[in-house]
């Protein structure tokens, strides 16, 4: 069975199941060895998903926010070791005084999180009912979530996934570059390598071909009975930890453009695809996992070769995958406008592609 087939039987089968909607782009350098698009962008009106369909992508917005910080630092008008606390004025918060960019890069902070992932999507929640979800628009809006809660670890101790540590990035980059962290990111990323159909869409915008987030609703033996919106259960603006809205074409487009060197000097680009802390200390499916900056890696156990980077992006009726393997050259974009769906099938799809080039 063809790759193409493999790959297709796969993603239908979870279609016919009610299990994804959305758009799959794999890329080996110039050709496009698959892409498909499944499900509906609007369900009441029954508008298809298509590849020119634009999904929000959640935590892989990470990505550029680590670009635009790297930019900045090859401006000078930051520095890896710059201090955190210091150059945002934070002073009066629990922030440690010796908080870097870098650790904030990297997940090692140690800072507290305005919602720590690794509690239940009850608690998610639950976090907006004293603060109306409706009313985070700026990033200033989430630092009373966070700034004054004491820190989760010591500085460099422990890797620890950190939404949180990105806002502050994202503050650093207004206050470096002048300018909001939307429009830096759209005239030094989107505009510079055409990333034409990217953007921060709040979701009581009106745009063009742009996906509505959906959560299935399941009865008690987990049949999926129906369906509900997410616009009550996700942010409304995009911020600088997540929430921007792309095409699987301009994620390709972005991920030639780090290796091609067009955002950053190559010096800095190699910088973007260096594992900088292991990230789990487990060897499931023998491979490390390591983390650089806003770039999961894994790494084969023996070789210590990089088998995958990219990101993962989820939240409520968003699941998104953005892969790239370095030895094959191969780019593969999920995007889906349903909840937790992206995840199983990103590796399925990486079996497929490993017993193919195995």
């Amino acid at each position: 069975m063809n790759l193409q087939k493999q790959i297709n039987e796969l993603i239908s089968d979870r279609v016919n199941k009610n299990q994804f909607s959305g758009a799959v782009l794999i890329k080996k350098g110039n050709e496009e060895i698959f892409s498909g698009a499944y499900g509906y962008a609007n369900r009441t009106w029954r508008v298809n998903n298509s590849l020119q369909t634009r999904f929000r992508i959640a935590s892989i917005s990470k990505m550029f926010t680590a670009v635009s910080i790297l930019q900045l630092i090859e401006l000078e008008k930051v520095s890896f070791s710059t201090k955190v606390v210091e150059y945002l004025n934070l002073e009066n918060s629990k922030i440690s005084n010796d908080v870097t960019i870098e650790s904030l890069l990297t997940h090692t902070s140690g800072i507290a999180d305005y919602f720590d992932e690794e509690q239940d999507d009850d608690e998610w929640e639950k976090l907006w009912y004293d603060i109306p979800i409706y009313k985070m628009r700026r990033l200033e809006d989430y630092l009373e979530l966070f700034i004054h809660k004491e820190p989760v670890s010591k500085i460099n101790e422990k890797y620890h996934y950190n939404g949180a540590g990105y806002i502050l990035l994202g503050l650093i980059i207004e206050k470096a570059s002048g300018l909001s962290y939307f429009d830096y990111i759209r005239q030094n990323i989107f505009s510079k390598i055409n990333m034409k159909n990217s953007d921060f869409i709040s979701l009581d915008d009106v745009d063009d071909l742009v996906a509505e987030g959906y959560e299935a609703i399941s009865d008690s033996n987990k049949k999926i009975i129906g369906w509900k919106k997410n616009i009550y259960t996700t942010t409304p603006n995009a911020a600088s930890d997540g929430g921007a809205t792309s095409t699987a074409d301009d994620l390709i487009k972005f991920i030639e453009a780090l290796r091609n060197n067009k955002l950053l000097s190559e010096k800095m680009s190699m910088e973007m695809f260096i594992p900088k802390v292991l990230e789990y200390d487990d060897t499931s499916r023998n491979y490390i996992w390591m983390y650089g900056y806003a770039n999961e890696f894994i790494l084969d156990e023996e070789s210590k070769e990089i088998v995958r980077c990219g990101h993962t992006g989820e939240e409520y009726g968003v699941s998104c995958r953005l892969y790239y393997y370095p030895s094959t050259n191969v780019i593969v974009v999920i995007l889906a406008n349903q909840g937790w769906c992206a995840g199983s099938l990103g590796w399925d799809i990486h079996d497929v592609l490993m017993n193919v080039n195995s």
